[in-house]
């Protein structure tokens, strides 16, 4: 049991950082928040309703991915090196393209709920 609350601190640790240090996590968590109310009357049913919640929480669990990549990367060095390089470019990539898959989940529901589908 110690191990799992020692874990759960740890990650409020990196809730905190995250929230004071990177932008485009806060600019998410705001995203989460308005999320919460705007997916209410858009999804059809409480799987709706879980799938676009769903599809924010994971882009927010890429972005925290992408900032430990980049986090450990400095770490190693502060000169330039290709594979480093390579190293935040790919957490970079897969934000983006979890953000296309949130983008397009709303997108989806949105045009569903407004043609009352």
């Amino acid at each position: 049991m110690k191990r799992l609350i020692d874990a759960f601190w740890n990650s409020v640790d990196g809730f905190r950082f995250l929230a004071r240090h990177e932008k485009a996590f806060r600019q998410e968590c705001m995203l989460l928040m308005i999320a919460l109310i705007v997916a209410v009357p858009i999804a059809e049913d409480w799987r709706g309703y879980a799938l676009l919640i769903s599809v924010i929480l994971i882009l927010m669990l890429v972005e925290a991915l992408n900032t430990g990549i980049e986090k450990a990367c400095d770490a190693l060095s502060t000169t330039f090196d290709e594979r480093i390089k390579v190293a935040k470019d790919c957490g970079s990539l897969a934000v983006l393209i979890a953000s296309i898959i949130a983008a397009w989940t709303w997108g989806l529901a949105v045009i569903d709920w407004w043609l009352g589908y």
